[in-house]
């Protein structure tokens, strides 16, 4: 089969340096595995940091590739529920399953947990004809559902539920600030948000916002200028809130980080939250601690969620009621510009998707 492999990290963000395509054997299932034909494959920001090696040194030689979806080709001895022919996608956390944390329903808080795709290795990930994966580590694609939009939801749709659902457990009536709505976790934010009958203030850059409107905000602000969190204090103020409650943010979901997160304590009611996944505009952000204790502010970090939590997520897009964005779709050999487009950000909106089977 061909395989998306790379033997050493880059120093210069030079990827088609280091990703070869090689042919090697197919996968044959251990006891509890299954092997899948990859019909399609999503790229997340990990897959930079694996071939950067930081902040993590990962196994060489590797095959990238978190979010895979296919068609089940084989299966191990002891596998139950999944046949061939079935329709699966990954679900990328990787947990001990008999660890405390595991069996209190929190597999996000093992501490042997590893994400596949990731920190797996040597050669095994998604980015290649065909894969294997434990079976509790695979859920049944919801008829109605593509191969491309079940890869695209595949961590980024469990991270947003998660972030949302699992961790700040939104309801009904509340102001939601989604924080970089154009990424796959905030397309999904929004989704989830209007999906729990929430207000939703998203933010991007400027060229953005009206597609932000399009997948159901409610109001779009430019991120980019110095005094945006403003702009959504003015917004929040003119909300109508029922019962009588003070007009203001009651949930920001945030994954930028740096500079932007003291403006974002701001905007939070008393007794507000603010859930985090991630930092990619910095993660040494200064806190003014004034506004945690003053308000009675709950600071949530989240990661990744649970296999129930994914299969919630796409049972709704399989009514209709969440879609996958894609922003495009790349061949195999075509990687190293998919991860580019990646990389700078220029013009995406949405999810990238990787097809190693052309047919």
């Amino acid at each position: 089969m061909k395989a998306l492999v790379y033997d050493e990290y880059t120093t210069d963000d030079d990827f088609s340096k280091i990703l070869k395509i090689k042919d090697l054997p197919l996968p044959k299932p251990k006891s509890n595995e299954v092997v899948f034909k990859v019909n399609a494959a999503a790229l997340n920001y990990d897959d930079i940091w694996g071939m950067r090696g930081k902040p993590l040194a990962i196994p060489l030689p590797h095959i990238s590739g978190t979010d895979a979806a296919g068609e089940v080709i084989e299966v191990g001895k002891d596998v139950k529920n999944i046949k061939v022919g079935d329709r699966i996608v990954s679900h990328g956390n990787m947990s001990c399953r008999v660890c405390k944390a595991c069996t209190d329903g929190r597999e996000y808080d093992c501490r042997k947990r590893a994400i596949w795709g990731f920190e797996t290795g040597p050669l095994w990930g998604g980015y290649c004809e065909y894969t294997h994966l434990p079976e509790v580590n695979v859920v049944k694609i919801p008829d109605g559902v593509s191969y491309d939009e079940a890869a695209a939801a595949s961590m980024t749709l469990l991270t947003s539920w998660h972030m949302l659902v699992g961790r700040a457990k939104i309801q009904p009536g509340q102001i939601v600030l989604v924080m970089g709505g154009s990424s796959g976790v905030g397309n999904y934010g929004i989704q989830i948000a209007k999906l729990f009958g929430c207000t939703v203030i998203a933010t991007a850059s400027p060229d953005k916002l009206d597609k932000l409107l399009e997948l159901g905000a409610d109001f779009a602000v430019d991120h980019r200028k110095e005094d945006w969190h403003k702009e959504v204090r003015s917004i929040a103020k003119k909300i109508p809130k029922q019962y009588g409650d003070v007009s203001g943010v009651d949930v920001i979901f945030e994954h930028i980080g740096g500079t932007h997160w003291n403006k974002e304590l701001t905007l939070l009611n008393y007794g507000g939250t603010i859930v985090t996944t991630g930092a990619t505009t910095g993660y040494d952000a200064k806190t003014d601690l004034r506004h945690i204790f003053f308000k009675g502010i709950n600071i949530l970090g989240s990661t990744q969620g649970t296999r129930s939590e994914l299969e919630q997520g796409l049972y709704w897009m399989s009514q209709g009621k969440i879609k996958s964005v894609i922003d495009s779709v790349f061949s195999l050999e075509e990687a190293a510009e998919a991860h580019r487009k990646m990389l700078t950000g220029k013009g995406l909106f949405g999810k990238i998707i990787i097809r190693p089977n052309s047919d």
